[in-house]
Parts: C-alpha cells; sequence; structure tokens
C-alpha cells in the first residue's frame, strides 16, 4: 500500500513539475513579448524624436532676413577707450 501512495506522490510532484516548467515557458515568452513591445515604443518615441531634432518638416523660410533690410540698420563704432588702470589704483 505504501507503494502505491509513493507511487502516487511520486507521479503527482512529476506532472507537477512538468506543469510548472510549462507555465514558467508561457511566463518567459510573454515577458519577452512584453519587452519587445516596450522596445519597439521606445524606438517609435526615438523616431518621432529624430524628426524633430532634424528639423526637415519645419519651414524656416519666413524668418530669413531680407538683404535689403539690413541696408537701413546703422553701424555701431567700437568704443576704444578701454582703460582700467583706474581700476588698479592705490590712491582711492
Amino acid at each position: 500500500m505504501k507503494k502505491i501512495y509513493l507511487f502516487l506522490l511520486m507521479s503527482t510532484l512529476g506532472l507537477s513539475v512538468v506543469h510548472a516548467k510549462d507555465l514558467s515557458k508561457k511566463e518567459d515568452e510573454a515577458l519577452k513579448a512584453k519587452h519587445v513591445k516596450e522596445q519597439m515604443e521606445r524606438e517609435k518615441k526615438f523616431a518621432k524624436e529624430q524628426k524633430f531634432y532634424q528639423g526637415d518638416e519645419y519651414d524656416l523660410s519666413a524668418e530669413k532676413v531680407d538683404p535689403k533690410d539690413l541696408d537701413s540698420i546703422h553701424e555701431i563704432e567700437p568704443e576704444n577707450d578701454f582703460d582700467m588702470t583706474d581700476v588698479y589704483r592705490d590712491d582711492i
């Protein structure tokens, strides 16, 4: 009788191990599929950001400066009196 119980116990444990392995394989596959999906989302986000950074989709011709407008701006002459000797004087 003990042999029958031992046989039933061993066979149940064996079946449960096989079942657990099948479940772990399914969980691994589900986890891999989840990671692949997450990576694809990251790649889509990266592709969208790259379009933004590249700037190919923007029309910047409205921001160009007309050379005729530059003639009306007067040139500012630099001041050449940069003298810092008064900063380093000791008698103040």
